[in-house]
């Protein structure tokens, strides 16, 4: 039932937001540079995938090695994408994610290699999110916000250890409804 809720909404929505997907390409390529960022990230039975993003960065942000985002001190930000971060407009693209089958609207947020090997010298248990499909928005999102330090990290495992428990359409449709609820209200997380 999850899947097809999935498949449903996200190809509503890409209808329904197909000239702001455009707006926001096209804003990203007057800059210059792709408009589209793709990232490995781990996901359903610990298998890779590339998930999908509007570049909010410049070309080569890693060119010196992987690291975190840091939100006001961040340095590596375009001007059109802190305006897409801000926004969270720069998670658009996640909706063909969605409607592949690499992510649902709802789980825990996928990671990338690099930091999911640090949080297992810490936690072993990350490995029991991969039973689940990761999602554009989760329950950990929503309490812990962004994770730019390990703290944060093993915090949002025990967050997302808790959905993986309790997890149930009505606890999506809730954790969907504020995730929305706090983007129209400008929040940022």
């Amino acid at each position: 039932m999850k899947r097809t809720f999935d498949i449903v909404l996200s190809a509503v929505c890409l209808v329904l937001f197909s000239p702001l997907i455009l707006i926001c390409y096209l804003a990203i390529k007057i800059g210059g540079g792709p408009a589209i960022y793709r990232q490995e990230r781990i996901g359903l039975g610990g298998r890779p995938f590339h998930i999908l993003k509007f570049r909010s960065m410049v070309v080569d942000a890693e060119k010196d090695g992987e690291a975190l985002y840091q939100h006001e001190q961040e340095t590596r930000m375009t001007k059109i994408g802190r305006l897409l971060r801000n926004h969270h407009l720069d998670e658009l693209p996640q909706l063909w994610n969605v409607l592949r089958g690499d992510m649902s609207f709802v789980g825990y947020r996928p990671e990338r290699p690099f930091y999911i090997k640090q949080i297992m010298e810490h936690d072993a248990r990350y490995e029991q999110l991969y039973q689940i499909r990761p999602g554009v928005t989760s329950y950990a999102t929503l309490h812990n916000g962004y994770t730019d330090t390990m703290e944060k990290m093993l915090r949002r495992l025990e967050l997302d250890l808790y959905y993986l428990e309790h997890r149930s359409f009505w606890m999506d449709a809730k954790i969907l409804w504020q995730t929305f609820a706090q983007i129209a209200l400008g929040r940022i997380f």
